[in-house]
């Protein structure tokens, strides 16, 4: 990215600071700034008519007239391309509000800067931009299938288990492998689960797919084992399937037939799916943890967690939601909740496992925070069962 050729935006109230933010601009390289002293004029920077379009906006949050955040909502509404760098005296918690926010507006926010605005900071920040061309296409649109042909597909054998790496940070081995469901489907090629979870849940039927996951990902370990990898499997699985009386018989039987110990079985449930004080549900856990059985609390952070609950629950592992490890080295209060996510874990001798780990620096921050492992694409994508040996090799050589 070159800072020369983008055109920026300065809107702060404040002369002295609107200047002073221009000037870090130029002392940087940027050819091109533009300034606004009211939220009205920094509104009509974005206009079609300014060529070039702005780039990267500098927006303050004390602006007079129009405020930021009324700003910012119109350039949510429009559909604004710009990256944009809020800047305020306010306090963290505040600051993190407006990002959130803006965020849910779905303006692209490259970070918030507490006041005063350091020339390292900024540029930090600046960094993020993505220009449009590079960004990508936007992703083709997941066909919507019908129950009925989800359940053909089912019974057709085209969905799969792809398997994603877990590894353990302090040591760089990989101690783990979690099943994402993909349907290999006959016209559209491979399908996520947004193409056909939504179906299933709405039918309320999302054992279909668990059982036949179930299966296939226990098969799968046993494969491995037979290759001389013996490595565990984490299972996403619904809180009905988990709550059927016949539950614990079932996944028994699945173990004898491919031979399999309970413990290298993980299942993962999201975090509002466990956090029931009813008795029988809690009996089943209990039953599976005193089998052997792990048991996960995934997308931890995106619930409302009753901790008295949470601590009742005989989980193996906190997996903390990608919301909260994305980005968390550049955003001083997202790393406040990773690193109370990360004690949590801790105060209860549990695992703690980051999800959506996209970058170096974000496997840096969490080796330093302590984290117990981590997965995500910085480290692999999910796979098939049979490359997995050969990325393993890779993985062994090179790290």
């Amino acid at each position: 990215m070159d800072i020369a050729q983008l055109h920026f935006l300065v809107a702060e109230g404040d002369q002295g600071q609107r200047r002073a933010l221009a000037d870090i601009l130029v002392h940087v390289g940027v050819g091109k700034i533009s300034q606004a002293p009211d939220g009205h004029t920094a509104l009509r920077c974005f206009s079609a008519v300014i060529v070039p379009p702005v780039d990267i906006a500098i927006i303050d949050l004390g602006l007079p007239g129009m405020d930021a955040l009324e700003l910012i909502r119109h350039l949510g509404e429009a559909r604004c391309k710009a990256g944009v760098i809020l800047v305020g005296a306010q306090s963290n918690a505040v600051l993190f509000s407006v990002e959130t926010m803006a965020l849910a507006y779905g303006v692209n926010v490259l970070g918030v800067i507490g006041k005063p605005v350091t020339g390292s900071r900024l540029v930090a920040l600046m960094k993020n931009y993505l220009p449009p061309s590079e960004a990508g296409p936007a992703p083709a649109a997941a066909p919507s299938p019908s129950f009925a042909e989800v359940g053909q597909g089912l019974q057709n054998r085209e969905f799969e288990p792809y398997f994603q790496p877990k590894i353990e940070l302090e040591t760089g081995q990989v101690k783990g492998l979690e099943m994402f469901a993909r349907w290999r489907h006959p016209l559209h090629g491979v399908l996520g689960t947004a193409s056909f979870m939504p179906t299933l849940a709405a039918a309320r039927r999302v054992d279909f797919l668990d059982w036949t996951m179930i299966e296939k990902s226990v098969a799968a370990c046993r494969q491995l084992h037979a290759q001389g990898v013996p490595i565990s499997i984490s299972i996403n699985v619904d809180q009905v399937t988990l709550a059927h009386p016949q539950f614990l018989e079932q996944i028994t039987a699945c173990l004898e037939r491919h031979q399999l110990m309970a413990d290298y079985i993980t299942f993962e449930m999201t975090e509002s799916a466990v956090l029931s004080s009813e008795p029988h549900f809690l009996e089943r856990l209990l039953r599976l943890r005193m089998k052997g059985f792990g048991l996960a609390i995934d997308d931890y952070g995106t619930g409302r967690s009753n901790l008295q609950l949470l601590a009742r629950i005989p989980f193996s592992e906190l997996k903390i939601d990608r919301s909260f490890v994305d980005g968390a080295s550049k955003r001083a209060v997202i790393g406040t909740v990773l690193r109370s996510c990360l004690g949590l874990a801790r105060s209860l001798d549990r695992k703690s496992v980051a999800v959506g780990v996209e970058t170096k620096q974000d496997w840096d921050f969490l080796q330093g925070l302590g984290c117990t492992y981590a997965q995500g694409y910085h480290i692999a994508r999910p796979m098939p069962i049979d490359e997995f040996p050969a990325w393993l090799a890779d993985w062994q050589h090179f790290f």
